[in-house]
Parts: structure tokens; C-alpha cells; sequence
């Protein structure tokens, strides 16, 4: 957490307010969650330069600069970047603040501190490696059904393994892995290259369909997660079996179950995905 829906939700409600809008000053509390260059660095690259644009790559944020220096960041667990006028009050985790030539302030804010910053010219992104091996998204023209079986006939590991292995497929994540593999019916300790090619057509439909609504409902708020304007999203209410251990499944009936799988806790209803 955030996943894919979350990232892309955060950069929905932060693009238009950031786009166009210069850096002034930079205040790091936590100099340790830049990972490039030093803070010191980073502080003064960024300082009166413009951003042109922020986009989305997986569970990246890049924002472009007007310099060809793209700062990226990566939330991880607990990590939030709110937008926030003068007078309001910040997140008491807050650490790094990117104050705007209008006024306004961006903030980075993290419980866990394990989020990272990193800034480097354009055509240096590919020494970040999470963004340089990063498989195609769903929901994206790369991401299709042939793409999407070919690869699966190849993995003799656990779907949901498979599944989050973001070299493979970029962005997704232990919520929505777990969501798309209950729409399909699919155990999750299935081997990948066990499905059939209707099961593959069936689970490349669940994957976007899952991210396309987890999107709509401006993502999936339990703990820490928040868009970029601080407010939580909506899509835990429309769960099948994340975060519903012992509690029926709404297909079948039987009991939602929740087991260790690719290291990760994994919600499933044994009924339905035998």
C-alpha cells in the first residue's frame, strides 16, 4: 500500500494544482529518504525550477521539471504527498515540504519513513531499477490477453507470486492481486502455467477490472493511505475478500480464508477458488 489505484489516484487529484507551478524552497526533516543525490543537492536543483508535469509509471510519481530533471517518488508502505494551502495544519509525520511560488505547499509525510525521493536528469531514470524492469500496467495497450498468457505458460511459480512480480506485470499489488484472483475464480497457489486459456482470458479480465474500479473509488483506504487533497478513498466497501477474513463470500456463501502465500498475507474463499 498504495497500490497502482492509489498512486494514480493521488497524481489525478495532484496534476492540475502542481503543473505550472515553480518551487521556491525545499525543507527536508528526514535527509536519509532522499536516496539521490544528497540532500544538500537535491535542495538546490530543485529550488526555482518549474514543474511541467507529473505522471505515473506502476507505483512511481514522476514529476517533470522544467530543467530535464524528473523527481521521483516512491511511497511504498505509509508514505503520502498532500497539497496544502498556507494556514493548514500537516500531518505530524510530515518531512519533506516543497513550498510553490503561489503560496500553496506540497508535503511528503510517512509513518514508517520507508518511502524514497530521488532526483536525476531524464535520460538517467533507468538507474532507478523498479522503473527500468518494470512490466507493462494493466489497463495499458502493452498489457494484452496474448502478452498476458504467453507469459503465464512460462512461470511454473504460484500465480499470486506471479502476479506481483513487478518485472511481469507493473503496479499491481497484494490488494488487488487477491481481489482479481477471487473475480476469476483462481486458486492463488495455483502454478501459473497450470491456467487454461480460458482461466487467462478470465484473470487478464478481473486484473483490469479490479484496477479500473479500485480508480473509480479513489482507491482503497484502510490505514494510511490519503489522495492528494488528504481524503481516504472508497473501495474497501466494495472488497470481495481482502481484508474479510471469516466473514461469507458474497459469490458462494462459504467463509473467506486467509493463508501465507509468496510471503504475503493472501484472502481467498475456498469454495469458490479450489
Amino acid at each position: 500500500m498504495p497500490e497502482m489505484p492509489e498512486v494514480e489516484t493521488i497524481r489525478r487529484t495532484l496534476a492540475d494544482k502542481v503543473a505550472g507551478r515553480k518551487i521556491i524552497r525545499v525543507d527536508i526533516g528526514l535527509p536519509r529518504l532522499v536516496k539521490w543525490p544528497t540532500a544538500a543537492e537535491f535542495q538546490a536543483v530543485l529550488t526555482d525550477r518549474t514543474i511541467t508535469k507529473l505522471v505515473r509509471r506502476g507505483k512511481y510519481l514522476l514529476f517533470y521539471l522544467d530543467n530535464n530533471y524528473v523527481l521521483i517518488i516512491h511511497l511504498r508502505m505509509t508514505g503520502r504527498l498532500y497539497y496544502k494551502t498556507p494556514g493548514s495544519e500537516f500531518d505530524k509525520f510530515t518531512h519533506i515540504l516543497f513550498k510553490l511560488d503561489n503560496g500553496d505547499i506540497l508535503l511528503y509525510a510517512d509513518t514508517r519513513t520507508l518511502g524514497t525521493l530521488y532526483l536525476m536528469p531524464e535520460e538517467e531514470l533507468w538507474r532507478i531499477a523498479g522503473l527500468a524492469s518494470m512490466g507493462p500496467e494493466p489497463l495499458s495497450a502493452e498489457f494484452t490477453l496474448e502478452y498476458f498468457a504467453d507469459m503465464l505458460s512460462k512461470r511454473r511459480a504460484k500465480i499470486k507470486t506471479v502476479l506481483l512480480n513487478q518485472k511481469l506485470i507493473g503496479g499491481l499489488g497484494n490488494i488487488y492481486v487477491d481481489e482479481a484472483l477471487a473475480i476469476a475464480c483462481i486458486d492463488p497457489e495455483r502454478i501459473a502455467s497450470s491456467l487454461t486459456a480460458q482461466e487467462a482470458n478470465y484473470l487478464h479480465q478481473a486484473i483490469n477490472q479490479v484496477i479500473a474500479a479500485g480508480i473509480a473509488h479513489g482507491g482503497t483506504t484502510f490505514r494510511d493511505y490519503r489522495d492528494g487533497a488528504g481524503q481516504s478513498g472508497s473501495h474497501q466497501r466494495y472488497l470481495q475478500v481482502y481484508g474479510r477474513t471469516n466473514e461469507p463470500c458474497q459469490r458462494c456463501g462459504g467463509i473467506i480464508a486467509r493463508k501465507e502465500v509468496a510471503g504475503r498475507g493472501t484472502h481467498y474463499c475456498p469454495n469458490c477458488q479450489k
